[in-house]
């Protein structure tokens, strides 16, 4: 079910890496190397920094510049292949560094969600209810890409070909908030009880009275990258947009927030028992 859709975003980053690498191994600054490549500094760096595609024809002329042959020429070339397709998600307006990016690339996501349920766990009137409400101007259009988009993702979580493990802990007020009334609360608790049984999603509730816990000041995600060898990225959604994490140091604090929030969580059936609890009051 669910046949893998193209991401660049990741490939990009490695592609961008492991150039650098080259160029620095073989000896040349960027000033050097951009004239013998008929290119500017400039873009070269935006190309090191994975901000910009690079076209195969440019990384053919990379290769033999820093002298690369054999096995490393081929996989080089292909990774620059796959990296200069457009992405799935670029027909719905969304770049190449949105979040949808490198979701599309990850194999796993763990997630504390604080102010609503998990976008990969809504059902799409939750969502609507959700983009509505939103302060930022879109139009209704808008709104149903987005909507589409996020269904579309959530697709993975079924997937043969294409599978994402969800590990989500999901804090209880959330469960309890009536978002969109009760007719969408009903069926939101509902699907969360269903998707909680599915072989990719693992559920965990934090209940209330924790007091201070790791994650009181925001939700936040880790995403994973292990196919692909790349280290792990955090994220954190705020009230005035989004930050991506990479340092290592960043993402190890979020990883051991999670795992803390994990043993501060409910067990995945108690966590079932409860939505199930949760539901039946409606």
């Amino acid at each position: 079910m669910g046949a893998k859709r193209n991401g660049a975003s990741i490939r990009r980053r490695i592609l961008a890496r492991r150039l650098r690498e080259l160029r620095e191994q073989a000896g040349f600054t960027l000033e050097a190397a951009a004239p013998l490549l008929d290119t500017s500094m400039s873009r070269l760096s935006r190309i090191e920094n994975g901000q910009q595609k690079a076209d195969v024809h440019l990384v053919k002329s990379m290769l033999d510049l820093f002298d690369v042959g054999g096995v490393q020429w081929t996989e080089l070339l292909e990774l620059a292949r796959e990296a200069a397709k457009p992405a799935w998600y670029r027909a719905y307006g969304l770049g190449d560094n949105s979040y949808v990016g490198f979701e599309t690339e990850a194999t796993q996501v763990q997630e504390y969600a604080s102010g609503f349920v998990p976008g990969l766990l809504q059902v799409a009137e939750y969502s609507r209810v959700l983009y509505e409400a939103s302060p930022l101007p879109r139009s209704a259009e808008d709104r149903e890409r987005d909507l589409a988009v996020r269904m579309i993702r959530q697709e993975r979580l079924q997937s043969d070909d294409d599978p994402l493990q969800l590990v989500a802990i999901i804090d209880a007020a959330v469960l309890r908030n009536p978002v969109g009334g009760r007719a969408v609360h009903r069926a939101q608790l509902a699907h969360l009880k269903t998707a909680s049984e599915w072989p990719l999603v693992s559920l965990q509730v934090l209940p209330s009275g924790q007091g201070v816990h790791p994650a009181l000041a925001s939700g936040f995600l880790v995403l994973s990258f292990s196919h692909l060898g790349e280290p792990d990225m955090a994220y954190v959604e705020h009230a005035l947009g989004a930050t991506n994490l990479w340092k290592e140091p960043d993402v190890t604090l979020a990883r051991l927030k999670f795992d803390r929030l994990r043993t501060l969580a409910l067990a995945p059936g108690e966590s079932r028992d409860m939505i199930c609890r949760l539901a039946g009051e409606l």
